[in-house]
């Protein structure tokens, strides 16, 4: 089993596995107030509510989008494993082909939802991860990673609207019963619920217009379950993308 680490800005998500499954996946907030010792101690209790102990784990590897808390997390994993983690970046052998205007400025967890989605569906594809921000990226037939797009979240999208707006209060995001509300609370869900799936179905509709073929549509982030069925596309909801994918960069960078 690998310990699989991928940060967010709002989430780190902590998963154990290998070749055979997913062993467990948690989740917790991204902090930069945090020390590596703090960070140390969450890692230390993870692996004790899901009883795995230290020997049992090989090796880890990391993405990250926030690197201010690279080395304090690196850190953190040594103090429980006992080796630093492999860190997604420049220098990392992804047999990725990036085909962008700077390939060094593509964001880890965009390579490696790339990486992990080219093992196990056809091309092209489209893959949806929606978290604090919403990307979407596309490799084509060939396999290779040519581009994308990078929108607000979800949440970012509703806490700006609440957060501007005087008299709009803070909601939760249910399934809306319908297109068009009836009170305040039922307009804010269906336009940030409904508007989201529509943009990423008109998104879609043109990435395949520039494709000139229909893309294997895969999604993935906190904020996609809720999203994606809302979508007229079929889309795959895929949870454990970007822990495979992060495996078999493990995989690929630690073989002999």
């Amino acid at each position: 089993m690998i310990l699989a680490i991928d940060m967010g800005n709002s989430n780190i998500v902590v998963g154990g596995i290998d070749d055979k499954r997913t062993y467990f996946e948690e989740r917790i907030t991204t902090d930069d107030r945090k020390t590596s010792l703090e960070y140390a101690i969450m890692l230390k209790n993870i692996l004790e509510i899901h009883r795995v102990k230290r020997g049992e784990i090989e090796g880890s590897i990391m993405s990250s989008v926030v690197p201010p808390l690279n080395a304090p997390l690196s850190s953190a994993v040594k103090k429980i494993t006992g080796r630093r983690p492999l860190l997604v970046g420049s220098g990392m052998k992804t047999g990725l082909n990036i085909k962008m205007d700077n390939p060094k400025a593509v964001g880890g967890d965009r390579i490696v939802a790339a990486v992990a989605a080219i093992a196990r569906y056809e091309g092209p594809i489209i893959i949806i991860d929606m978290g604090t921000a919403t990307t979407m990226d596309v490799v084509d037939r060939a396999g290779n990673y040519i581009g994308g797009v990078i929108l607000p979240g979800v949440k970012v999208a509703l806490n700006s609207l609440v957060s501007n707006t005087a008299q709009l209060p803070r909601i939760n995001l249910d399934v809306p019963r319908r297109v068009i509300g009836k009170n305040t609370v039922e307009c804010m869900r269906n336009g940030i619920m409904l508007g989201n799936a529509a943009m990423l179905d008109g998104l879609i509709d043109r990435m395949e217009a520039e494709l000139g073929e229909t893309a294997t549509l895969v999604s993935t982030g906190g904020m996609a379950r809720f999203i994606t069925p809302l979508c007229r596309h079929s889309i795959t909801y895929d949870p454990d993308l970007l822990l495979r994918g992060l495996l078999i960069l493990y995989r690929q960078n630690t073989a002999e």
